[in-house]
């Protein structure tokens, strides 16, 4: 049971540094017209707050998972997010600065209620009810997306293998949430090897699909 839940936490900490470098510009970009003085305290309560948020609202998802069915809604639509993650890294965010602390921090929040959805997502389907996953999760990795994007872009252009791991692991837990879907368990749960090769197709199809994908929008431009 330790072993399920620390891999669980693990699964956790990764899906919010993958999914958190977009979170990390967004800080920089909605503190960059403050002053030197004020810019750590707003980049501080603003994710302090966001992480308020984002706890809350994971907590609600988790709930809302137990409805039937929509567990397995759920992890189909993190396949596409997966996929999108290797697909389409060309976005481009347009966030505007704020002038003044609580400008800065408003930024902050609404920027990240509104990219946080996949994190959301992922992370529910994670805890698979574990409400303390969420939060030891959340705690954990905020501070090393913060902290630490820098270093994580910087690894991300040199390393690009590291975009794929991200999207197996988001592949993973999509797996997961399907295979966990209690109105499909007839399916899976008598079928243990069916079970393992449906997640590998989801992971090998997501990574497959994703990179062709991106290569041939890389080709047209």
């Amino acid at each position: 049971m330790e072993t399920d839940f620390f891999i669980s936490l693990l699964t956790i900490i990764g899906i919010d540094i993958i999914l958190g470098g977009d979170n990390a510009i967004v800080v920089a970009l909605a503190c960059r017209n403050l002053p030197k003085e004020i810019r750590n305290r707003a980049i501080v309560l603003g994710i302090g707050l966001a992480l308020i948020t984002r706890m809350s609202l994971t907590v609600v998802a988790v709930q809302l998972l137990e409805i039937p069915f929509l567990l397995a809604i759920s992890g189909s639509l993190l396949v596409y997010i997966a996929y999108s993650l290797l697909s389409d890294q060309t976005n481009n965010r347009d966030i505007e600065g704020g002038t003044n602390l609580w400008s800065a921090i408003k930024s902050i929040l609404i920027a990240d209620l509104v990219m946080g959805f996949d994190n959301v997502i992922a992370v529910a389907g994670a805890a698979h009810g574990d409400h303390l996953l969420v939060m030891i999760g959340l705690l954990v990795s905020v501070p090393i997306i913060i902290w630490g994007s820098k270093l994580i872009l910087t690894v991300f252009d040199r390393f690009p293998i590291i975009v794929y791991l991200g999207a197996g692991i988001l592949a993973y837990t999509a797996s997961r949430m399907i295979t966990h879907e209690e109105m499909l368990s007839p399916l899976f749960s008598q079928h243990p090897l069916f079970t393992f090769a449906f997640k590998i197709v989801i992971i090998i199809g997501v990574i497959l699909t994703g990179a062709l994908r991106m290569k041939y929008t890389k080709v047209i431009k």
